[in-house]
């Protein structure tokens, strides 16, 4: 069976039989499901087992009953049950959960989330966020500032114009557009009046600014203490989206510092921080975020990494244990003017690229944090594995090796030796066996050699490649 996250769970069967079965706590769960991304719970495995014990006879009428009281119990909820039998013969429940059209409750007015693996009481102000992630209305279609389209800034919609006519990812019958039907099609525009996301992109100044949500980006360089040494910010609502992204990467001289290391006979500049990595992550931070709350995008610099906090909460079904895989477009239209105008590597999130990068570099991969408020990537400065850079960079050039290949060869470079189960929690992945499309071909390549056999084997970089 599938290990438990945040689309799966179980529950023993003495949660719904015997003389106190546990209905309420089911119905919290069920509740924290559908207010997630939905998923299925597994009722009949015992707390650290993985399938349900041999010979397990499910009473009669159960199924029934468990969709018959999760319904009395709860309002916004929807649940499908059905009987499953084991390998070994046992029986067991799958109550599968799909998402909620609105947000679910218990009926004692109880809200709960789906985070990892672990049902959250939703209270006080993340319940009106909660509702805002599910708004029928976008924040960024909603035209309620009644701006028309006529107040555009012309400097602006030139700029954007011409980045998607001359966009390879733009398709010829979109170029041909006028800018009035480009503004339409990309969501800028809606029945005369500039949407929030025409003010953000193609508005002018004063109506940027009275987007209360409007993103601002503040910069703080620390030293070994803590202490700030040198603070930058963009704040007074003169740029768009694409605009700030390039002024964040200018105006801060220490992302121009670099590292110089050992490559063969030559010796390679390596970027404290590499541009591409920079500019996803802010890409991601405007993308991604909830336009429902205000606050700032801080870059805090550290001697060591480089931390980019961003208001709210990652979207709704991603998590930092599936960033990698999972793809959310809470904005979606702000994604795809992004995408088609070159500033993302695809309509997702971009994780795996960031990942790429530091690793074959030698430097860590990135961290998310995630709390009651605001989402952080941790970005490392320092590279800790020089010779990671060089066995990879030569690996690449050899093989033509795929992005998942170097960021599988990235981890056992940096860490020499991996299992199988240690590759699937580092790659977010759900079973070992889907660690064989990253590993499988530079196993061959006789890159990488392997101990044992089996959910046991363990991979490691051959020592004279090193």
């Amino acid at each position: 069976m599938t290990r438990e996250g945040r689309n799966m769970g179980r529950k023993s069967l003495r949660a719904v039989v015997g003389k106190s079965p546990e209905w309420k706590d089911l119905a919290k769960v069920c509740v924290a499901f559908t207010n997630a991304d939905g998923g299925a719970l597994v009722i009949g495995v015992e707390d650290g087992e993985t399938g349900p014990p041999e010979g397990q006879k499910l009473p009669e009428g159960l199924r029934d009953g468990i969709r018959r009281t999760m319904t009395e119990l709860t309002v916004g909820l929807s649940v499908r049950s059905e009987v499953r039998t084991s390998e070994n013969g046992a029986e067991y429940i799958e109550l599968h959960i799909p998402p909620s059209f609105g947000v679910a409750s218990t009926t004692d007015g109880q809200f709960f989330n789906r985070i990892d693996d672990q049902n959250r009481p939703v209270t006080g102000d993340d319940v009106a966020l909660l509702v805002g992630d599910r708004a029928a209305a976008p924040w960024e279609s909603q035209t309620s500032l009644r701006i028309g389209v006529s107040e555009v800034d012309h400097e602006k919609l030139d700029g954007v114009v011409q980045g998607l006519r001359r966009s390879e990812k733009v398709s010829a019958s979109v170029k041909e557009k006028t800018p009035g039907e480009l503004m339409e099609h990309y969501g800028l525009a809606k029945d005369g009046w500039l949407t929030n996301l025409g003010v953000l992109f193609v508005g002018g100044k004063p109506a940027r600014s009275e987007l209360s949500t409007a993103p601002m980006v503040r910069f703080f360089k620390l030293d070994d203490i803590g202490e700030k040494v040198n603070e930058i910010s963009w704040a007074d609502h003169t740029l768009n989206p694409i605009e700030l992204v390039d002024a964040v990467w200018r105006g801060i001289p220490d992302f121009r510092e670099w590292y110089e290391v050992p490559n063969g006979m030559r010796r390679h500049r390596i970027p404290a921080f590499d541009e591409n990595v920079v500019r996803e992550i802010m890409v991601n931070a405007l993308v991604h975020r909830s336009y429902s709350r205000r606050g700032d995008i801080h870059l805090n610099l550290h001697p060591d990494r480089l931390e980019v906090r961003n208001p709210g909460r990652l979207p709704r079904g991603v998590n930092p244990r599936n960033v990698l895989h999972k793809t959310v477009r809470r904005n979606t239209k702000f994604a795809e003017l992004l995408h088609d105008l070159g500033f993302m590597e695809r309509q997702g999130s971009g994780f795996d690229l960031v990942y790429e990068r530091l690793l074959t570099q030698g430097k860590p991969a990135p961290r998310i944090k995630e709390d009651s408020d605001s989402v952080t990537v941790v970005v490392p400065r320092r590279i800790i594995r020089v010779d990671a850079y060089d066995f990879i960079s030569k690996a690449s050039e050899q093989f033509k090796l795929t992005q998942r290949e170097r960021i599988a060869l990235g981890l056992l470079a940096q860490n020499r030796e991996l299992s199988a189960g240690d590759l699937m929690e580092i790659l977010q992945l759900e079973s070992v066996d889907e660690v064989q499309p990253w590993i499988r071909r530079v196993v061959d390549f006789d890159l990488v050699g392997t101990v044992g056999e089996g959910d046991a084997i363990c991979y490691y970089i051959k020592t004279r490649l090193l």
